[in-house]
């Protein structure tokens, strides 16, 4: 097993990689642009303001690119898809972290791109804030698209179609919109043991920590420098204790 962090924005250096072997699967959570509901919010806030609420006790880092219309978002991940799909072999999924807002513009983004759109897998957040008298927003979603007809695994596994996990908490959490390892765990088996995972953003490299906890390899691309320190961190402890425990003891690790 092994990992990869390429440090830069996704746009600028997609297009300069080579793979030794191409993407088996590629995995995404873009920055959502869809936490201001006005283009005045959407522009003025930080990530963290739009994330974060206001009694939250910790100070993470902030990432940018999350100030675009829907319009410019659709065309910018369209992009970003499409370099993906370069990037892959036939047959390989894609993966893409969207919300409710951002759902209709990321179907599109993900067809344009030339990837066919398989499905919504839902994920549930057993902890998330309340609406007021209104529905709770404990769900984000998967989209799941295919470089042409979709790989057959051997021997064939059967992945859940819907998913269950709140963010972690406390000093677990070093991402303001860090996904849990145990989702990701479950999301990374598309790809067979022992193929190759593409990120292109990475933030703090919880989809290479699952990655190598499931016996994949991975490589990532991460804009922010002191987002990238964090992820190098944990992606050198994740490949510490998979390489030196069985898998089931590996994982409960992490």
């Amino acid at each position: 097993m092994s990992w990869t962090l390429h440090e830069g924005d996704a746009l600028t250096v997609l297009p300069t990689l080579t793979l030794t072997d191409p993407a088996d699967a590629v995995m995404m959570d873009p920055p959502y642009n869809s936490g201001g509901r006005t283009n005045a919010a959407r522009r003025g806030d930080t990530a963290r303001g739009k994330y974060v609420s206001g009694d939250a006790q910790h100070d993470l880092l902030d990432f940018g690119g999350d100030s675009r219309d829907q319009r410019a978002y659709t065309y910018w991940l369209s992009q970003i898809t499409a370099q993906c799909l370069r990037l892959a072999r036939p047959g390989a999924s894609l993966l893409v972290f969207t919300d409710w807002a951002q759902l209709p513009a990321t179907s599109d983004a993900l067809q344009a791109g030339g990837w066919t759109w398989r499905g919504i897998i839902p994920w549930r957040k057993p902890i998330a804030r309340p609406q007021k008298d209104g529905f709770k927003r404990e769900c984000e979603y998967v989209l799941w698209g295919s470089h042409g007809e979709p790989a057959r695994h051997t021997p064939t596994v059967y992945l859940p179609g819907w998913l269950e996990g709140s963010q972690p908490r406390g000093r677990e959490r070093v991402h303001i919109t860090q996904k849990p390892v145990a989702v990701m765990q479950q999301l990374v088996r598309i790809a067979p043991e022992g193929g190759l995972i593409l990120d292109p953003f990475t933030g703090s490299g919880t989809t290479g920590v699952a990655a190598l906890m499931e016996r994949r390899n991975f490589v990532g691309v991460e804009e922010s420098p002191g987002i990238a320190r964090a992820a190098r961190g944990r992606l050198t402890d994740a490949l510490s204790a998979a390489s030196q425990k069985p898998l089931d003891q590996a994982v409960r690790t992490l």
